[in-house]
């Protein structure tokens, strides 16, 4: 599940210039956090970098109070190792804040060929990767539209999907297209003008002018400097992060014609289950995806380096599954099963579409997890959409009724405590979204040991995946099932009204949004995790 983030307001007006539920915790954080006062300042960078671990009560930010569980509550306990999950793209293994909380196959041999531990993935040191070679895929409401039975329902909804979505893309493209143009020449013009790329808003703010394309480019610039914007070089770069997404939609998600399943496996049948190969890092730096992700669960805390995972005591499982594009269900059922069978006890699953042809194979891979005490930690979408009457999968329910007690769908949270805080792209739902974490501009690793800010449902579910990891390490006693029931009760409620699906006209409660009506908390949870463990 790619969130595709859109250019700056400001660059868009720069260049239209120019014609272009359950039991109460009332321990600390306060009972009533309504009475919280709201931030006015703008976020510092060190909390920019960590806000999801920040405390609501302490620093008025929404984060989960990560460091105050780790600074009050774990720091002289000694937790068991846990094994996460990370069913995603590919992650970069390799990465220094990353290569010390990997999992590791001790059963088998390195390189020989050998299934050596006999589970029928041949060389799976890391983990297994479902796709092989391939990356880019389409979209799974194209799939149905070329291999689908034109008389179902899935089928006309498909088409319709498709023409809008079609049409959209086309658009945008256009729009991308004239809007990079002209930020490219303005910032080369610029750059040329100063002899250097790093000029500063004072410089251009003093330049002096007749000249009428460096006139233009210095009221670009100014422009865009007003409306937040540090830098041309940073906007242009965006713009052109954002012309590559286009175009993967064009010609890979959105395209009929293409084929991306080159590991030579049929994916509508569930006979052949050894496909792929033991190679989980990314085919290119762009696929930053599963990096990021794994980096919110387990980055190496306090080591002087770019970030902090949420969960100490990690080994990651790397399981590559997830293309640019839609995921297939089988590649995502034996995912699941894999990451079981292999001894993973938290499954983080960050992904996800609005079509699932084969959505029997991979519930039944949810209740394999959940008979095998495994939770499934699940991302909500980013369609700001009501997933109770938008599809979104893989879910936990058939025709209503969930069907494990193991699953844990996430909404995600933006910096900011008050009306605002609900991420505008954020999925909900009053039934099928069971709590809100931290999502919105999360800073985590990215390939080849750098570090970056992505926001999106994706990154709220990793929040949530590592205190799981969390209470599976320090009460390791505790089910699958309890787990969850542990991060819903013992979230914080909230009673404000917010702002829904980005939309200023559309303000409801908080409590409307979610079945737990509750943002986790992991210094909460491991108090009433304490609390439960000792009942038993």
């Amino acid at each position: 599940m790619k969130t595709f983030k859109t250019i700056a307001t400001s660059a868009f007006a720069a260049v239209l210039l120019y014609g272009c539920g359950g039991s109460s915790i009332v321990s600390t954080p306060v009972e009533n956090i309504d009475s919280s006062p709201l931030k006015v300042s703008e976020l510092t960078e060190a909390e920019a970098h960590n806000w999801g671990h920040l405390d609501l009560v302490k620093d008025t930010i929404p984060g989960m109070s990560v460091d105050r569980a780790y600074a009050e509550l774990i720091k002289n306990k000694k937790g068991k190792k846990v094994i996460v999950a990370v069913i995603d793209s590919g992650i970069d293994i390799d990465h220094e804040d990353l290569n010390d909380v990997l999992w590791t196959n001790e059963d088998e041999i390195p390189g020989n060929g050998i299934d050596d531990d006999k589970n029928g993935y041949i060389d799976d040191i890391h983990g297994w990767n479902f796709l092989g070679k391939g990356y880019d895929e389409q979209l799974e409401l194209v799939r149905i539209l070329v291999n689908g039975d034109k008389d179902s329902e899935d089928y006309a909804r498909a088409e319709a999907e498709y023409n809008s979505e079609y049409e959209t893309w086309v658009g945008r493209k256009t729009q991308y297209d004239n809007i990079y143009g002209v930020i490219k020449d303005a910032n080369a013009t610029l750059t040329a003008h100063f002899g250097k790329a790093d000029y500063t808003k004072e410089e251009v703010k003093a330049l002096e002018t007749e000249d009428a394309d460096l006139a233009k480019a210095k009221q670009i610039a100014m422009s865009m400097y007003g409306n937040g914007v540090d830098s041309l070089a940073d906007a242009e770069k965006e713009i052109a992060n954002g012309v590559e997404s286009i175009n993967d939609r064009l010609n890979y998600n959105l395209n009929k014609d293409f084929n991306g399943r080159v590991n030579g496996d049929d994916p509508n049948d569930m006979s052949t289950k050894f496909y792929g190969d033991g190679n989980v890092k990314p085919v290119k730096k762009s696929e930053s995806h599963g990096t990021h992700v794994a980096g919110i669960i387990a980055a190496e805390r306090n080591n002087g380096l770019g970030a902090n995972g949420v969960a100490n005591n990690v080994e990651i499982m790397s399981i590559r599954a997830v293309p640019n594009g839609d995921e297939y269900d089988k590649d995502v059922a034996l995912a699941i099963r894999y990451a079981v069978d292999n001894g993973a006890t938290v499954i983080n699953g960050s992904f996800g579409k609005s079509y699932s042809p084969h959505a029997d194979w991979v519930h039944d891979a949810i209740k394999y997890a959940a008979n095998n005490d495994v939770v499934f930690v699940h991302a909500a979408g980013n369609d700001s959409k009501d997933v109770d009457t938008e599809p979104n999968f893989p879910d936990d329910n058939v025709n209503g009724i969930e069907i494990a007690d193991n699953y844990i769908r996430v909404g995600a949270l933006a910096p900011t405590y008050g009306s605002k805080m609900v991420a505008g792209f954020s999925n909900y739902g009053k039934k099928n979204v069971d709590v809100f974490a931290p999502g919105a501009s999360v800073y985590s690793t990215t390939p080849e040991n750098e570090y970056g800010t992505k926001g999106g449902t994706s990154m709220a579910a990793p929040a949530v995946a590592g205190i799981a990891a969390l209470i599976r390490s320090y009460y390791p006693d505790l089910t699958a099932s309890e787990v969850k029931n542990i991060i819903l009760d013992s979230g914080l409620a909230i009673n404000r009204k917010v702002i829904v699906g980005g939309n200023t006209s559309d303000i409801r409660p908080f409590a409307d949004l979610t079945k737990s009506a509750k943002m986790v908390n992991a210094y909460n949870a491991l108090i009433l995790a304490a609390q439960v463990s000792a009942s038993k």
